[in-house]
């Protein structure tokens, strides 16, 4: 998908954070915490996921890092330069570790995790003397993810 850049910056966020969503909801569908992430480069989707550990036995299976490996095998590089993450849930440690790597420019969340949020919550993975820093907004569809989060979790109870 391709956006036009006449678009504001703020109506971008949103129409990405819509497809994250959209990734979250088919993780649901899979019995997976909905989480979902999109990877954009130049106003194009690169890659997409969600979340997949609790299927693949794979802790390491966030919705961020699936992006993330998805994303460097379609540009033919590890390195994600000028890239925006686009996710439903604050990243943990683990996932900010794996953007700092990557070289992603930006990350955009939804819901914050005031349980291992790295990036302001519990601590802020960007803001230490690591080599690279991502800029960081949080809380577009704010509401959207915790609902999905919410009702996935009522489910389970």
């Amino acid at each position: 998908m391709i956006l036009t850049r006449d678009c504001d910056a703020q109506s971008l966020d949103v129409s990405f954070m819509t497809h994250a969503l959209e990734m979250a909801k088919a993780a649901m569908a899979n019995d997976e915490v909905p989480v979902g992430a999109v990877l954009v480069k130049d106003g194009e989707i690169v890659a997409q996921s969600g979340n997949a550990p609790l299927n693949g036995l794979d802790p390491t299976a966030h919705a961020e890092i699936n992006v993330l490996r998805l994303a460097a095998k379609t540009l033919g590089n590890y390195r994600l330069v000028d890239t925006t993450l686009y996710v439903t849930l604050e990243p943990c440690a683990m996932c900010a570790g794996a953007i700092i790597n990557a070289r992603v420019s930006r990350v955009v969340f939804g819901a914050s995790d005031r349980k291992s949020g790295a990036c302001g919550s519990v601590i802020d993975v960007f803001q230490s003397p690591l080599n690279h820093h991502a800029v960081v907004t949080g809380g577009v569809m704010k509401n959207e993810s915790i609902e999905l989060l919410q009702e996935f979790f009522r489910a389970r109870r």
